[in-house]
């Protein structure tokens, strides 16, 4: 059965979906502004290797990533997200583009980037300005469940009235104010923006992305989207949403109380975080120069791919510290792991121990650490070729290291002859040294029909792919 730890009660729970065979999933995308960074797809990794487990353990799972295209404010990296500018309007001044441009261009980037990782599609990635009227909708039935009041600058949600409020997150060790100026118009501190207004027209400041409401005009809250959407495409009630560390603070918190206030029912069954990650033992940032890009790797050499397996060698929860020197022998493993299967041979059968093991690491709340072992014991082990080949394959669905494609290009272009073929030739020439010459014969053409020609010469035995 498959372990999960959840957040929400801060141990490992037996997974138990809301539907048998059927699993709801639901993860925060990137504000998309800017490149995402080898942090960010650290996440969206963690959240792809879930994925894929579920899929291993049977499940069909409805898959959502959202893609923040407006409303989250610059005042979220001081502690307050209902403060400074929204990040897409900046970064439109900044680059001299309108903020659908931005949008555009940074989203297209993030799904070309998630697709070098062979991150698999959800079902989509659901943009918070393609569903402003489910926001707007959301935020009425608040309203009309008495969860909300209104300020200066928007429309807010009182977590007084919610006492569950902050149940994921620890909230209690957080002093309002502690990084921010407090807002003398809120009730509590802790209060959240539901729908900003637009600025008033004597500011000079226009937005390029704002909507008509009940409350005027202007447009929606960060945490706000969150919640409708994944509703809308899971239900108001789905099995497991993912985020990462960060997100756990405020932003879920957040998102249940804005969700369960309004349905009254419980939002989300289990939540899943990931750690975050470290440059050279130091925390990433713009000012350290150290938030590398999937292009900033490309730039330098390297394939995406030895990211995901350098990401796969750290358990999701725990701390992980990148550095060149980690992400070279990554490199290095994997083209070892490409080669070592290409070698092997075509797939057939399976080795069912190793297997088993396998399934238990990734059962165990995606130990992926101890997935690679027992992969690599598999590489090594005294088993038939064509099986170990078979039952690697297999793990790699988990993996996402694309296996059977790279070790297929590396067999067509250097011509690898597999150890099974090996074999079989040893064999064939073992038979013709003793003068059986009809039983060498067989053998001959019972390498032919696995794909491979044999030419005898002067200069010996030659064999190649047909």
């Amino acid at each position: 059965m498959l372990k999960l730890y959840n957040s929400l009660g801060r141990k490992i729970e037996n997974f138990k979906p809301i539907h048998p065979l059927q699993v709801g999933m639901y993860t925060c995308g990137p504000t998309v502004y800017s490149f995402a960074h080898i942090g960010n797809f650290r996440t969206y990794t963690s959240a792809d290797i879930l994925l894929r487990v579920l899929k291993y353990n049977g499940y069909d799972v409805t898959y959502v990533i959202n893609l923040t295209d407006v409303g989250h404010l610059t005042g979220d990296n001081l502690g307050d997200a209902d403060l400074g500018e929204d990040r897409m309007e900046k970064a439109a001044q900044k680059e001299g583009k309108t903020a659908w441009e931005v949008a555009q261009f940074y989203g297209d980037v993030f799904i070309e980037d998630f697709h070098k990782l062979n991150l698999q599609d959800p079902l989509t990635f659901a943009k918070a300005t393609d569903h402003i009227a489910e926001q707007i909708d959301l935020v009425k039935r608040l309203e009309e469940a008495g969860y909300t009041y209104e300020i200066t600058d928007g429309i807010y949600f009182d977590t007084s009235l919610f006492p569950k409020y902050g149940e994921l997150s620890n909230l209690d060790e957080i002093k309002a104010g502690a990084r921010v100026e407090i807002n003398p118009e809120k009730r509590n501190q802790r209060d959240f923006a539901l729908w900003k207004f637009s600025p008033p027209e004597s500011t000079g400041i226009k937005r390029q992305m704002e909507w008509k409401s009940p409350w005027g005009k202007g447009f929606p809250g960060w945490h706000i989207e969150c919640s409708a959407m994944s509703m809308k495409y899971l239900g108001e009630t789905f099995d497991i949403h993912t985020g990462g560390m960060d997100l756990r603070e405020t932003h879920h918190p957040n998102e249940i109380a804005q969700a369960e206030a309004a349905t009254g029912k419980k939002f989300v069954n289990y939540w899943v975080h990931g750690a975050f990650i470290l440059v050279n033992g130091e925390k990433m940032s713009k000012s350290k120069n150290n938030l590398y890009t999937i292009y900033d790797l490309e730039k330098e050499g390297y394939d995406p791919l030895s990211l995901r397996y350098l990401y796969l060698q750290t358990h999701y929860r725990q701390e992980m510290n990148f550095t060149f020197a980690s992400l070279d022998a990554a490199t290095n493993a994997l083209k070892k792991l490409r080669q070592d299967v290409a070698e092997m041979g075509e797939p057939e059968g399976a080795v069912k121990e190793y297997e088993e093991r396998f399934f238990e690491a990734i059962n165990d709340d995606l130990n992926m650490p101890k997935a690679l072992a027992v992969m690599w014991e598999l590489v090594k082990a005294d088993e038939p070729a064509s099986a170990k080949a078979n039952s690697i394959l297999k793990m790699d669905e988990v993996l996402g290291l694309n296996l059977q494609e790279e070790t297929a290009r590396i067999r067509n272009e250097e011509g690898i002859v597999p150890a099974e073929i090996k074999q079989l030739l040893e064999e064939r020439e073992e038979l013709r040294s003793k003068k059986q010459f009809t039983d060498a014969d067989r053998m001959r053409i019972k390498i032919e029909k696995l794909g491979y020609i044999i030419e005898d010469n002067q200069k010996g035995t030659r064999i190649r792919k047909r």
